[in-house]
């Protein structure tokens, strides 16, 4: 059985590691070696804190497992992460994490959620009823920049 609940400080290592699995496995195939090296190389953001603290941040739980989470930025409206775990994947927790980080902006008054999307998320933010804006190179905090996709969902 699958539970949701917000994220807490004390997650931040394993979420990050979870992100880091999940970008592993899921981007060897629109990313470089370059690219993926110093993306996956990468310390969690100062942000990442910052968004669970204002309660942006759910994690998904089976067998006292996280086996998933969603950040959203609860000022902006910027979904600013949403991974699952490799081994769990494509047993609809990521639609789960998102659609609840929905529910939530909604209920928080935002009226538009938007994102960079890595090539490889692309379809699954699609699926949810975002839009594609443009191409973009997602400006890495590492100094890179890493070929995205800008999406929007207008709630409404």
């Amino acid at each position: 059985m699958i539970a949701l609940r917000q994220a807490t400080l004390e997650d931040i290592a394993l979420l990050w590691d979870l992100r880091t699995r999940a970008v592993a496995h899921g981007c060897p195939a629109h990313y470089t070696p370059e690219v993926l090296a110093v993306w996956l190389a990468s310390p969690a953001p100062a942000s990442l804190g910052r968004h669970i603290e204002h309660g942006g941040g759910l994690v998904a739980v089976e067998d006292d497992a996280i086996i998933g989470y969603a950040v959203l930025d609860p000022l902006s409206g910027e979904v600013d992460a949403a991974f699952v775990d490799p081994a769990c994947q494509g047993r609809g927790i990521g639609r789960v994490l998102l659609d609840t980080l929905e529910a939530n902006a909604r209920a928080g008054g935002i009226e538009r959620l938007f994102l960079s999307a890595s090539l490889n998320a692309l379809p699954f933010y699609q699926r949810a009823g975002f839009v594609a804006l443009r191409e973009e190179l997602y400006p890495h905090r590492s100094g890179i920049g890493i070929p995205s996709v800008f999406m929007e969902k207008v709630l409404g």
